[in-house]
């Protein structure tokens, strides 16, 4: 008769003490390799996702800046367009008007050198003398209308009037530089005489009320 089942039997008693025992240093050694070459590779995978993470934040800068400059210079150029198309006509438009005031001041200068007053007789003077004035107040009227259509002609008669004005001016000074003391004097007295005339009655009639109180 078999005996009885002894658990014991079939227990590694090497294997739970093995298992049980404390890590020897080799263990620790392995343990601590392993551990940093696991940081390593978390390391350079962290490396490599901050690079492309840095890519990625390169491109949607570039894109950005795509996206940007298009519309900006979209914007600039339609608008540079408009301008210039505006430009273009008014610059066609006065060449245009250029053109005929340039034949219509050769016509109306023409019909104003060819009037010759030596060869008027008594009979048509006054035919001839009206027919004159009127050929002069067309040619005056050309001018007159083209200064206000071209800007050319207005800026030159501005520039003829500040000419004028300073010479003027200038003429006005030098002609009070030319003058003596005793003529300055003079000048000055004829000015002022009239405030002290009234001085003079102001004067005159304070005094004249003291009096009578």
């Amino acid at each position: 008769m078999a005996g009885e089942y002894d658990s014991t039997e079939f227990i590694d008693s090497d294997f739970i003490a093995q298992k049980s025992a404390a890590p020897t240093r080799d263990d620790v050694d392995r343990r601590v390799v392993e551990a940093q070459q696991k940081l390593a590779e978390l390391k350079r995978a962290q490396e490599e996702l901050e690079r492309q993470r840095a890519g990625l934040e390169e491109v949607r800068r570039r894109q950005t800046e795509f996206h940007t400059g298009r519309d900006e210079i979209i914007q600039n150029l339609t608008r540079g367009l408009g301008l210039l198309e505006e430009a273009e006509f008014a610059a066609r438009r006065d060449a245009g008007q250029m053109v005929k005031t340039l034949d219509d001041f050769r016509a109306a200068l023409a019909k104003v050198q060819a009037i010759n007053d030596a060869t008027w007789t008594k009979e048509n003077f006054q035919i001839e003398l009206t027919r004159a004035l009127t050929t002069i107040e067309n040619a005056r009227m050309e001018w007159n209308s083209a200064r206000l259509k071209i800007s050319a002609l207005a800026g030159e008669s501005r520039t003829a009037a500040t000419v004028a004005e300073n010479k003027n001016s200038a003429a006005s000074a030098s002609s009070l530089a030319d003058l003596s003391f005793g003529q300055l004097c003079k000048i000055g007295l004829a000015f002022t005489w009239p405030l002290l005339l009234v001085a003079l009655v102001a004067l005159g009639v304070f005094i004249a009320i003291l009096l009578r109180k």
